[in-house]
């Protein structure tokens, strides 16, 4: 005996392929970008922790030697905003929102009162007393 199946749409090959396609592009730009980001803070910041290592075991490493690499790690931080921006979509539309310099020509400007709203994740509320709150 065979139990009886719902009846249901069968996914198509295709419509299973792009779907899978598409997920695998997004985690392929998720990888890139970490990838970036990751061999952008080792570059910049190994050789800072290894020189500091071996200035605390053997006192040899010269003074502006030093400061160019800590120069290298600053800059490494200064390059952040820059690459998340170019990388992901959800950070511009972001940074578009709500910065008057990036905002594109036709999009609203949030207004303070709904900014207030939505982070105080309530709507309008009635005003309410000491005495109604003890």
């Amino acid at each position: 005996l065979q139990a009886p199946c719902a009846p249901s749409q069968p996914v198509t090959g295709s419509e299973s392929r792009r779907f899978a396609n598409k997920h695998s592009k997004k985690a392929l730009k998720a990888s890139l970008t970490l990838g970036i980001l990751l061999g952008m803070f080792f570059v910049a910041w190994l050789p800072f922790f290894v020189t500091n290592v071996t200035q605390a075991v053997c006192s040899c490493v010269p003074a502006g030697f030093f400061d160019v690499l800590t120069w290298l790690g600053y800059c490494n931080s200064t390059m952040n905003p820059i690459i998340y921006p170019l990388f992901m979509r959800d950070f511009k539309r972001a940074m578009g929102k709500y910065l008057p310099c990036c905002r594109r020509s036709g999009e609203p400007r949030p207004s303070a009162i709904s900014l207030s709203m939505r982070n105080s994740n309530s709507g309008p509320r009635a005003a309410t007393s000491l005495k109604n709150v003890l």
